[in-house]
């Protein structure tokens, strides 16, 4: 005679629920190569959006900042927010970004075209290769602006390295993840410049071609 024990039908439904989760999370990113494919509008000056981004809102580890800018690429709006410590959802992160959007700008869904666009900053630890918390936050932007009436704009991290627009494979050393007010006070300087390591290329790649 053999004893054992059986899985209770709690456990198996639980179990069953948190796969489920977790596959639905992997769902709501997006992967660098659908991000590129996505057509989404290039910044005519990065380096001065984020340096302005960075000099009102002064962002650490674990900060976004939604942005709204107008057609001549002017900032019309803009908050921040500190992310929760819970698993990278894009659900999530769009339904927070949404959230700040209402708060700071009225919609623009009677408009049969966006003629305003949004872009995320957001400040994290680590290098500035992609991660799935960066695919979750690409999801939610794009799913945010949709439902907002915007044009779906750069994303852009800021680690200790300095910021990337992710996707496009420009960036900078300063502002990073721990400058302080006066490190941007000039944002044009060539010295500055600090195009996308091949490293970082090769690990975009390689995350696109899973």
């Amino acid at each position: 005679m053999t004893f054992g024990f059986a899985p209770s039908a709690a456990l198996t439904a639980s179990s069953t629920s948190m796969s489920a989760d977790s596959t639905n999370r992997l769902g709501r990113l997006l992967e660098p190569s659908e991000w590129a494919a996505a057509g989404i509008p290039l910044l005519r000056n990065p380096r001065e959006v984020v340096g302005g981004l960075h000099s009102r809102h002064l962002p650490v580890p674990s900060t976004a900042v939604i942005a709204v800018l107008d057609h001549e690429e002017r900032l019309t709006a803009s908050a921040s927010f500190t992310r929760r410590s819970t698993p990278a959802d894009g659900w999530d992160f769009r339904n927070a970004l949404l959230a700040h959007l209402r708060r700071v700008i009225p919609h623009d869904l009677r408009r049969r075209t966006p003629v305003r666009t949004a872009v995320l900053l957001y400040c994290r630890d680590g290098d500035e290769r992609w991660t799935e918390e960066d695919g979750a936050w690409m999801w939610g932007l794009r799913d945010a602006c949709t439902l907002h009436g915007l044009r779906c704009g750069a994303y852009i991290t800021l680690t200790r390295g300095g910021w990337q627009v992710l996707g496009e494979g420009r960036g900078g050393r300063r502002p990073n993840s721990l400058s302080q007010p006066s490190d941007i006070a000039h944002t044009g300087s060539d010295a500055d410049r600090a195009p996308l390591r091949p490293g970082a290329v090769a690990a975009m790649s390689k995350a696109a071609a899973r």
